[in-house]
């Protein structure tokens, strides 16, 4: 039976052009040997697993190669190169560093570097691990790597090139490794698959290589492993299960469960995902690099930044398109918050739990919307559309720049009927302070800010606002379209509102956003949509224009009119800051007040 050779040595590079994902620096040491510019000594630098000592065995061969190919690659038919080839090579000496680091070692090999070659033109001195070399050492190395016989060259090659001494490294030519590429690596992982007639599911061979962290060589150990457990079929399902990797499935959920503002739910899956044995905080840095994912892949420009296949770029760039920037930007500090406390935090499962919440509650009011000095958060809730029978009266106020700002839209006005209500719309300077009006009374001027612009005034349908002149209608055009002016009830109002949140099924967090807020009626035929966040006032602009058409048709009447508006005022109980729910509590029963007067309590 033949002996079984593990992959990572199996398909270890033998030319130039077998090395993954290093082809810059092969060009370069295959230009250096083609126009015999060969310096005395190299120095090989990278992390583990991307092809140091593999390359410097391979210049080492291709040097002394006499028949070389006209590709700069060695013959493998010459003496020299069947010599290497079957490891009997006097011309090429590897010293492992790390087991010989002492200053007799290198007068060892000092010594060795004065034979002169039996055959061929080089004697290369390949030293693995060179920082593990003890200062001694590399100050008796120094003389001899500086002013070597011309027939010598040094290789040096080492993941630490900072514990390198300066004096070593300005005796050599650097060469830095790079980290090998996710796509780089899946291809070659295909290519291995293919040889050894085993099944590989691209899906999986991305999460070994993700998993190998750059290096080629612990990716060829695991996708050895897989394949042993899988007894050849290499599927997703085997290799997440084999290598205890927590599946992106779960942050799906969990970002669904962010947007539908659902708090058990969230709560549910990371019970789920403690039963199954992952750290926690293992989950919350997969958490917030998922995010990252997510925000990366939302612009076309860093898309490329994403290390993946390109159909998961794909698949990642579609589910960001549907995200606000600023959630994925507050989700990533929140989870960088959780992970940088984890490790002083006595009770952890509370600190990621107490994280989870908070994310769900992103979509809703912030401590700066909501004009209160503590933080708010919404009590559990099954599903966000139970909150929309207790929407808050619209409190018309211009809205404040939050903490993290608003992302710009393009204002994209509607053009409304001459029966509907006209706005006249003045551009807020840059540095005008928004301010809250000092009553809400029948008299004050209400104040909106759609896309960036503040409706300082409206006036009413029954005010006598100027008309703008218009031009004689032509002979062609004498007969007027009539707008339709369909009287309806409040009960048509509410079915053709509830077809227009349903009409973006592909749209989770508008359709959520308009579950939530009825529109509420200001005049004969304009209606606000008052929302508790500048993230749904910015999501519900840009598809305004739509919505209001939709209203109209289904309505049968042109003058609808709709404005979204940023509540300010009364909240309802349901978003009440637990100081408010105490005043509350203390209004109504005084006793308890009594009580906490007399044992000193008090809310921290």
């Amino acid at each position: 039976m033949e002996q079984y050779i593990v992959s990572a040595r199996k398909y270890r590079p033998t030319t130039f052009a077998s090395v993954v994902g290093q082809q810059a620096l092969t060009n370069t040491l295959k230009n250096a040997i083609d126009s015999n510019r060969l310096a005395h000594a190299y120095l090989f630098c990278g992390s583990r697993g991307v092809g140091k000592t593999s390359c410097a065995r391979i210049f080492a061969k291709t040097i002394n190669c006499t028949n070389r190919r006209q590709d700069g690659e060695a013959c493998n038919e010459c003496d020299s190169c069947r010599q290497f080839n079957e490891n009997r090579s006097l011309n090429i000496i590897e010293l492992d560093a790390a087991s010989n680091n002492g200053v007799d070692d290198i007068r060892d090999l000092i010594e060795q570097v004065m034979v002169p070659p039996a055959t061929g033109r080089y004697r290369v001195f390949i030293v693995d691990e060179v920082h593990m070399l003890s200062t001694a050492a590399f100050n008796a190395f120094l003389k001899t790597l500086e002013e070597p016989p011309a027939y010598a060259v040094f290789i040096l090659a080492t993941t630490e090139k900072h514990k390198i001494i300066p004096t070593i490294l300005s005796r050599c030519q650097i060469y830095d490794f790079n980290r090998i590429s996710t796509t780089d690596m899946v291809r070659h992982l295909m290519h291995v698959a293919r040889e050894e007639g085993i099944t590989a599911d691209p899906a999986a061979l991305n999460i070994i290589a993700g998993k190998a962290d750059g290096a080629m060589r612990d990716a060829l150990s695991i996708f050895d492993q897989v394949a042993a457990s899988s007894r050849g079929n290499v599927t997703y399902q085997a290799t997440v299960e084999n290598l205890n990797v927590l599946d992106h499935s779960y942050y799906k959920r969990l970002v669904d469960a962010f947007i539908a503002q659902d708090v058990p739910a969230a709560l549910l899956i990371y019970k789920e995902i403690r039963e199954k044995g992952f750290d926690s905080q293992f989950f919350i840095n997969g958490l917030g690099m998922y995010m990252r994912d997510l925000m990366v892949a939302s612009n076309p420009q860093t898309l490329c930044l994403l290390e993946t296949t390109d159909d998961v770029r794909a698949e990642m760039a579609e589910r960001a398109g549907k995200l606000h920037p600023t959630f994925l930007y507050r989700a990533m500090d929140l989870c960088n918050t959780a992970d940088f406390n984890f490790r002083q935090a006595s009770n952890k499962q509370f600190l990621i739990e107490l994280t989870l919440i908070k994310l769900c509650q992103l979509l809703g009011p912030s401590p700066d919307e909501s004009g209160s000095d503590g933080g708010q958060m919404k009590p559990l809730q099954a599903t966000p559309a139970a909150t929309a029978a207790a929407a808050p009266q619209p409190a018309m106020t211009a809205e404040p720049q939050g903490q993290y700002g608003t992302r710009p839209q393009a204002s994209m006005p509607t053009q409304a009927p001459t029966q509907a209500p006209t706005f006249h719309t003045q551009q807020r300077p840059a540095t005008q302070q928004a301010t809250r009006p000092a009553a809400a009374g029948a008299g004050a001027t209400p104040s909106y800010r759609p896309g960036g612009m503040s409706l300082h005034r409206m006036q009413r349908p029954d005010s006598q606002a100027p008309q703008q002149a218009q031009p004689a209608p032509t002979a062609a055009a004498t007969a007027p379209t009539a707008a339709r002016l369909r009287d309806y009830s409040e009960i048509d109002l509410e079915n053709a509102w509830k077809k227009c949140a349903e009409a973006f099924p592909a749209e989770p967090v508008l359709r959520s956003t308009l579950a939530m807020a009825a529109p509420e009626k200001i005049s004969a035929h304009t209606y606000v949509l008052t929302v508790t966040s500048s993230i749904q006032v910015d999501l519900i602009e840009q598809y305004l224009p739509r919505l209001t058409e939709m209203l109209r048709e289904l309505l049968g009447n042109d003058a609808v009119t709709l404005r979204v508006v940023l509540n300010e005022g009364e909240l309802s109980p349901q978003f009440w800051t637990e100081k408010q729910v105490l005043e509350h509590i203390l209004k109504n029963h005084p006793d308890i007040g009594e009580m906490m007067s007399k044992y000193k309590m008090r809310l921290s």
